[in-house]
């Protein structure tokens, strides 16, 4: 036979795959590809494929023409092409003259979601919407309700989009049926629940935390997805400056201390803390984490998730690890003052602590933690670094373009650069110009005289001026040179930063 590397999607006849059950392909692991007057031609793995591509060539009255291909590469063709036979529109079409308030109450697949696609319209809307949002990279999905219809946005790079408006009738279904995949009560209409999904969507192992709030027009749905497989980003890939990234390792090469990253909701603290301990994490080391939720499963690593329910707090966490022998651990968030204590203690102990914290930038952290009931003296001694960040969407590099800045441009940047860079907007990027996101970070490192001035209780903006002495840059400076380098645009900068600037 002869053998071929890989299965592109322009090379496949989508019409030989309507009648093909999902799990007859993928179970004698075969794809067929196109067909002539006189050959049907598929790609096969092994004798399974070929007598299966006998069998389909025969009802054609066509010859079987089979190709060898890794069994990988069929899968992964099989997935690609049967999530594109469920496209919302094409359910919502379907859903036209059928019963909308009725529900499946059982998930009858256990595994994956392109084998649900001849299933209840209920099921098979959402199916083809959380289908979509895997496909778009979205990271999640909004169910809102309004007096007339029902709003669906999925967030992709951190920008909310609507895509699709279904009709008010199938509110309380849809809504039902999330419920149910999340294990949640779908009689409990009036108090908010939080739950989670495990599906395999396209070939792709996601995690989906589901949360519901009673809203005076009915409940509203949040899924937040995470892909499983992705992995944990390290901290090369994570967009830091080469200076930031040595003086930060040199941070977490300390033996014990505290480590802070800050940043508003969404800003990339969690990957940060994520790509941190992927960097830590060593044999000779115990590493201990607290978090709310678990995001990603970090092999190696203890892992504990908070439960307020049952008394299972970050303070009640952070305790109960000090008995664990650990030798780093990581906070998910410092919230309040006993937190805060137990970090400073156990950072004063001999532990190296890594936590977040919401503040605008990185000087206010400190005076954050003074204003919390921490002791100056205290927070002096056990803080080795603050790291603040934002999110910036990057330009879509196939179809990226220089144009001439103008004088706006330049007086913003402070200089004259010959280009600037912006996306013109393709099909990988959906016109949007961008595509994926890196982050924009400014790294204060608490140096003597920065120590001097928190037991002094100085302002957070002296601080600043201190530090901007000995080379601190502000994010929007860094932001500057990732705009120079042609990483993002100008426009994107002053959306993530512009309240910063003006404070």
């Amino acid at each position: 036979m002869e053998i071929i590397d890989e299965i592109k999607d322009d090379e496949i006849e989508i019409t030989l795959l309507q009648n093909l059950p999902l799990s007859f392909v993928k179970g004698n692991v075969f794809l067929p590809l196109r067909r002539s007057d006189s050959e049907l031609m598929a790609a096969v793995a092994d004798n399974r494929g070929i007598f299966a591509l006998r069998d389909l060539a025969r009802s054609l009255n066509l010859k079987p023409h089979p190709l060898k291909a890794e069994e990988k590469v069929i899968i992964d063709a099989i997935n690609r092409m049967y999530s594109r036979a469920s496209r919302m529109n094409e359910v919502m079409g379907d859903m036209k003259g059928e019963d909308l308030s009725m529900v499946a109450t059982e998930f009858e697949s256990p595994k994956d979601l392109l084998e649900l696609t001849e299933e209840a319209p209920i099921i098979r809307l959402l199916n083809a919407l959380l289908m979509e949002a895997v496909k778009e990279k979205a990271s999640d999905i909004h169910v809102e309700p309004y007096e007339k219809g029902l709003d669906v946005r999925f967030r992709v790079d951190g920008i909310l989009r609507k895509v699709l408006s279904p009709p008010k009738i199938i509110q309380d279904a849809l809504i039902s049926r999330i419920k149910i995949l999340a294990s949640l009560d779908i009689a409990e209409k009036r108090l908010p629940q939080d739950g989670r999904i495990r599906l395999l969507i396209g070939g792709k192992d996601i995690d989906i935390r589901v949360s519901t709030i009673p809203t005076a027009l009915g409940e509203r749905a949040v899924l937040r997805l995470l892909d499983r497989l992705a992995g944990v980003l390290s901290l090369e890939m994570i967009g830091l400056s080469d200076r930031i990234l040595t003086s930060f390792r040199n941070a977490l090469s300390r033996p014990n201390g505290i480590i802070l990253v800050t940043g508003p909701t969404g800003s990339g603290k969690t990957t940060t803390l994520y790509a941190s301990l992927l960097k830590l994490n060593t044999e000779d080391r115990n590493i201990i984490t607290v978090e709310d939720p678990v995001e990603y499963q970090l092999s190696g690593i203890g892992q504990m998730q908070v439960n307020p329910k049952i008394g299972l707090t970050f303070a009640a966490g952070l305790r109960s690890i000090l008995r664990q022998d650990p030798d780093i651990m990581m906070v998910g968030e410092i919230r309040d003052m006993e937190t805060a204590e137990i970090a400073v203690h156990a950072s004063l102990t001999g532990h190296l602590v890594l936590s977040t914290l919401h503040t605008n930038d990185a000087p206010s952290a400190l005076t954050r933690l003074i204003d919390m009931g921490i002791e100056p003296f205290l927070v002096a001694s056990s803080l080795v670094c603050v790291l603040a960040q934002r999110l910036v969407r990057v330009i879509c590099p196939h179809c990226k373009e220089s144009y001439m800045p103008t004088k706006q441009e330049t007086d913003f940047l402070e200089t004259v650069p010959s280009v600037l860079y912006r996306g013109r907007g393709c099909d990988k990027c959906l016109g949007k110009g961008y595509l994926g996101r890196s982050g924009i970070y400014e790294l204060l490192e608490i140096t003597p005289r920065i120590r001097t001035m928190i037991v002094e209780r100085q302002d957070a903006q002296s601080i600043k001026t201190e530090a901007s002495r000995t080379g601190f840059k502000t994010l929007q400076k860094n932001a500057v040179e990732k705009i120079m380098q042609g990483v993002t645009t100008i426009e994107e900068v002053l959306r993530v930063t512009q309240k910063d600037i003006e404070e």
